[in-house]
């Protein structure tokens, strides 16, 4: 009996040893999890949504394309300058438009290229809907293959024209200074200095500020 007792105890832990073998030897099953997809802000959505504007087709901006700092957005801002002005600080890319109780509307703006951005103050003496636009003789005289040829005479208003939706024209002791703060559909382009001197702005923003300002605006290019 004891001989009998010892051989099914051997065989029941032989078993069990296996299935512990046959358990252990399974590879661990690893999950895979997709990384969560930043939240797209929904500011982003609601001012920079696709928009006509005169019949024109104003695409949507990529929320991709949208550093959150550009966003238009009141902030605190301590200025001197009296609530209706605009003020542009092209080291940190942005445009203000200065509110009552420290406070002032922000937009990420493009700026010129070292060397091609206005200083100092003016006025907008003239604001224009979808303007004609024409290169300027220094911007030929810069890049001749660009600009002297076709592109002379310059390109009616339009979705393809380089001053977007609106434009506002900056003079300065009655003259134009040729600096203009318009519309681009370059997203990537906003907070950096790429343009040849003027102020861009997304065209959602450039309409936006068109609408807050009327003529006679002074700007301050600090």
């Amino acid at each position: 009996m004891s001989a009998t007792l010892l051989r099914i105890s051997a065989i029941a832990l032989a078993t069990f040893t296996l299935a512990a073998c046959s358990t252990s030897s399974q590879p661990t099953q690893q999950l895979a999890y997709a990384a969560p997809k930043p939240p797209v802000d929904p500011r982003v959505n609601r001012m920079y949504g696709a928009v006509t504007d005169d019949g024109w087709q104003i695409p949507a901006v990529d929320p991709k394309n949208m550093d959150p700092r550009n966003i238009r957005q009141v902030v605190d801002y301590e200025t001197t300058e009296p609530a209706g002005t605009i003020v542009v600080d092209p080291r940190a890319r942005f445009l203000y438009l200065v509110m009552e109780n420290g406070k002032a509307m922000r937009y990420g703006v493009g700026v010129g290229k070292a060397g091609l951005e206005f200083t100092g103050s003016g006025v907008i003496k003239r604001k224009a809907a979808w303007p004609h636009w024409t290169p300027t003789q220094d911007m030929i005289k810069r890049e001749p293959d660009k600009y002297g040829g076709a592109l002379r005479d310059g390109m009616d208003g339009g979705i393809d024209n380089p001053l977007g939706a609106r434009a506002l024209y900056l003079y300065k002791d009655g003259k134009d200074t040729l600096y203009r703060i318009h519309g681009t559909n370059q997203e990537w382009s906003i907070g950096k200095a790429v343009s040849s001197g003027c102020i861009r702005m997304l065209n959602q923003d450039v309409i936006d500020l068109n609408s807050r300002v009327p003529k006679d605006t002074r700007i301050v290019v600090i």
